[in-house]
């Protein structure tokens, strides 16, 4: 790769350590036999003394730990953006992460590590190097919690033909097709009232399916399979709850219930039972229509993972792990120059405009936060500016993997397979944040570690997605790269990936929170 504007400069010699490429991972699972074992495979790097082999495990196991079994419970879990935020401040606590507040003031120390979340679906969590230095850089991995989803309105109760139905509206770009015919139900965030008149916010997940959106009958609609499925999605996209509820009236007789509530009671009635509460103490709800087919591995090897969504809580789960075991002990801080971050936002499958999305100041206020509490002498003028400068991102969303049905789809000379390892994304057009610089710091990252990488682009003829990439890097002009693991199914109700693709993205994020600070100080553009 040509860098002819940049200068690269040779590293001092460094000691030699002998990495893997990959994992070998278990020959067998709870479900399965595994397809085959990986020969072993190393290769002699010149890498810092201070960076050690990746370790997999969170209990500092040896390369032989996969994160797969603990992916699939995050998602299990998480079926809403608020779920995932939950978990991941339950396994930061239990990893030794002090939770921090916003209103409140902070003290930071070399060596900490933190965390804070905004409205329970976003996250920043960060661990600060024991020879850090006010003006060094700040390494940031950052993912988002929500997908497309189905969302409860505010007035949900209505009912046709004796059927009782909740009305929904669509969250981002879902393939919404998809979600016919799936047995579901609903999760999120519920406001109780006390008995003292104070009022808690609680989370709430109902199990069994309890709602149904189901097709028509090609008998009654014959031109389905020629014409194609087109649903109004506001007419043919209501979920059925129940057949009509009857009650009676005060001289006895059956009467329809009442179609002027809010929420049907059976609803309400779910909910509280779930909760363990009264009807009457539901204040408020924020419900997601979720699928309740749980997350698994599938193929005839079992080397996919079949799930709702995969975008983006694999890549936040990734980002996470790989945090919490890149800082298990004060020996792993010892040598950081720089601050480990990861940031979880809200709202990127809608555009990231709120106080809990990417648009929001939320890292970089708590960048510049970071900095203030660790400055104790005079450092001089732009301490917060130099920090920035010297930051990096990697923004982490998932890729398109390429479709054996639909190769056409795809740039001829870059179509991403699945378990071959991280997707860095470039777009002429700045749909993706990633430059040249930036993308080449991050696959050094892989060629020091023997990591496998891939690139994207999207065909000339065919519009871009987006990330929150472009969103951060704007914001105050921190640099970014643009990846992911590349899947098939996007936007499904039910997503696939490759099983090794999330082992070989969590040994990435590990090796760059490990060694991009000895990396970056090799590379000279502005000066």
């Amino acid at each position: 790769m040509a860098l002819s504007r940049f200068q690269l400069l040779k590293p001092p010699h460094t000691s030699v350590s002998t990495v893997s490429l990959f994992p070998r991972l278990p020959s067998s699972c709870s479900s399965c036999p595994r397809s085959r074992q990986r020969p072993s495979t190393s290769r002699r790097l010149c890498i810092p003394s201070s960076n050690p082999p990746i370790q997999d495990s969170i209990n500092g196991e040896t390369s032989s730990s996969t994160i797969v079994d603990g992916l699939l419970d995050f998602l299990n879990e998480s079926w809403t953006q608020f779920h995932a935020t939950a978990e991941a401040k339950r396994q930061l606590i239990a990893a030794g992460f002090q939770l921090l507040n916003e209103s409140s003031d902070w003290n930071l120390q070399p060596g900490g590590r933190y965390f804070f979340t905004r409205n329970m679906s976003c996250l920043i969590a960060f661990a600060v190097g024991e020879k850090y230095r006010v003006g060094n850089g700040i390494h940031v991995i950052a993912a988002h919690t929500d997908s497309p989803c189905l969302k409860l309105k505010p007035r949900t109760a209505s009912s046709k033909s004796d059927y009782l139905m909740v009305n929904v509206q669509t969250y981002g770009a879902g393939l919404w097709h998809t979600w016919f015919d799936r047995d579901l139900s609903v999760a999120g965030r519920v406001i109780l009232k006390a008995g003292d008149g104070s009022f808690t916010h609680t989370l709430v997940k109902v199990k069994r399916p309890i709602l149904r959106v189901p097709t028509l009958a090609i008998h009654l609609d014959r031109s389905v399979n020629t014409d194609g499925f087109k649903p109004n999605l506001e007419s043919h996209l209501v979920p059925l709850l129940a057949m009509k509820l009857k009650e009676e009236s005060a001289d006895g007789s059956i009467q329809p219930c009442s179609s002027k509530a809010t929420h049907h009671s059976l609803l309400l009635e779910v909910l509280a039972k779930e909760l363990d509460c009264k009807v009457n103490e539901i204040m408020g709800i924020e419900l997601n229509v979720c699928d309740t087919q749980p997350s698994c591995l599938g193929g005839g090897k079992n080397e996919f993972i079949f799930s709702g969504r995969l975008d983006n809580l694999a890549s936040s789960y990734c980002a996470l792990r790989s945090l919490v075991d890149t800082c298990k002990s004060p020996s792993d801080l010892a040598d950081e120059t720089a601050i480990r971050m990861v940031a979880l936002f809200d709202n990127e499958e809608v555009g990231s405009n709120s106080v809990q999305g990417a648009g929001a100041p939320t890292m970089f206020q708590a960048m510049r936060r970071i900095v203030s509490c660790l400055t104790s002498d005079h450092i001089g003028e732009g301490a917060f500016e130099r920090t920035i400068r010297t930051s990096f991102l990697v923004s982490a969303d998932m890729a398109h993997g390429v479709h054996p049905n639909f190769l056409d789809k795809y740039e001829e000379h870059h179509r991403p397979e699945l378990q071959k390892g991280l997707v860095i994304k470039h777009n002429a057009n700045q749909r993706y944040a990633t430059s040249s610089v930036t993308a080449f710091l991050f696959k050094e990252v892989a060629e020091i570690y023997k990591i496998p990488v891939q690139e994207f682009v999207v065909r000339n003829d065919m519009g871009c997605g987006s990330t929150i990439g472009p969103i951060l890097a704007s914001g105050v002009g921190i640099r970014t790269v643009d990846c992911g693991i590349p899947q098939l199914s996007m936007h499904s109700v039910r997503e696939i990936c490759g099983k090794e693709d999330v082992d070989i993205a969590y040994k990435h994020f590990m090796a760059f929170f490990r060694s991009f600070s000895s990396i970056d100080r090799n590379l000279s553009i502005d000066f």
